[in-house]
């Protein structure tokens, strides 16, 4: 079958010309990845990034400047996805109720009623979320880990589909919270996103002109791409997909290295003070299933493993005040890993 690189605006109700009802479910998530690759520019990797983490069901952490396209890109895949969309805009004096909803009493019949909030959605998108206080991150700890909200005596499920993807500047620090390391490793990946370069301003600059004119008119809205059905079953696919046992302890052996450091040598074990917890294996596994699926790969290679280690582990690894000192970081540090660790 025939695909095209972009996909033109629909008419509500009709699928995008690259697909048609016969399609697989990995025509879907291109057709997905080229719509959303014409309204972000300059940011093919977090495109990439948030397609995984939706294959891999898991949540995601995108860290960079203001202006970088991290809401844009995140709003982009929720008008792909056939489900609702609600942004939360933290803010050091948000509520734990204003995430998870409360009680109302109903004065008709002397009973209360639970009043959903906003994370009963299927995308979630926390704005900033490191500038909301300690008890706020709790309550959304509970819902990213146990897909659940606990009010009083009762637990409410959250949706089958459900993602959370966050957004955190790591210019200003005044107001803000830093995220716990618990809740940090519940995030399957963390993304920092850079400035485009030259060619990619040149685009975005067209392409806000574009989108200017767009609004002085009529602009067609364009249908949802990925249905629950084509989620559920590309997941499967993804789950399914062939991974040498060799590259199986490849993964292991990157873990448990980030755990024992001094067997990568000494530099390492000055630089690492905790290691990747199980939750970074399972992660590895499933990103790079993910990312070797979205690329029509039959089998998972080291490359594909190789590419993702950097955002499972960027978040997951504390390093020691030695290394803060010499300025070292955690990609630095994963550059170490991956020399000292053999590829099968």
């Amino acid at each position: 079958m025939e695909t095209t690189t972009s996909a033109p605006e629909n008419q509500p109700g009709t699928l995008p010309a690259t697909i048609t009802n016969n399609s697989s479910a990995a025509d879907f998530f291109q057709a997905a990845k080229a719509r959303m690759e014409d309204e972000i520019i300059g940011q093919e990797a977090l495109v990439e990034r948030l397609l995984i983490a939706l294959l891999a069901d898991g949540h995601l952490l995108v860290e960079g400047a203001p202006g970088l396209a991290k809401t844009r890109a995140v709003k982009a895949l929720a008008d792909c996805i056939e489900g609702d969309f609600q942004r939360l805009q933290f803010t050091p004096d948000l509520l734990p109720a204003d995430l998870t909803g409360t009680e109302i009493y109903q004065r008709s019949n002397d009973s209360f009623r639970f009043q959903p909030g906003p994370l009963f959605h299927n995308i979630v998108l926390a704005d900033e979320i490191n500038r909301a206080p300690a008890k706020v991150q709790s309550a959304l700890l509970e819902a990213m880990s146990e897909r659940q909200i606990s009010i009083g005596r009762k637990t409410h499920i959250l949706p089958e589909l459900f993602m959370v993807m966050a957004t955190q500047n790591p210019i200003e620090q005044e107001g803000t919270y830093p995220l716990p390391e618990a809740q940090l490793d519940r995030f399957l990946m963390q993304v920092n996103v850079d400035y485009p370069d030259y060619g990619s301003e040149k685009k975005i600059l067209d392409l806000a002109h574009r989108e200017a004119v767009n609004e002085l008119g009529e602009k067609a809205a364009q249908a949802p791409i990925l249905t629950p059905a084509a989620i559920k079953q590309a997941r499967r696919e993804v789950l399914e997909l062939y991974l040498a046992e060799p590259l199986r302890e490849y993964i292991i052996q990157l873990i448990l290295a980030t755990r024992n450091p001094a067997s990568c040598g000494e530099k390492m074990d000055r630089w690492i003070e905790y290691g990747a917890s199980p939750r970074a294996t399972i992660a590895l596994e499933r990103c790079a299933k993910a990312q070797a699926w979205l690329r029509k790969k039959e089998f998972v290679t080291p490359e594909d493993i190789q590419a993702v280690i950097y955002d499972i582990l960027r978040h997951r690894l504390l390093l020691t005040f030695e290394a803060e000192a010499e300025g070292i970081n955690s990609e630095q540090v994963i550059n170490e890993l991956l020399q000292h660790i053999p590829v099968p």
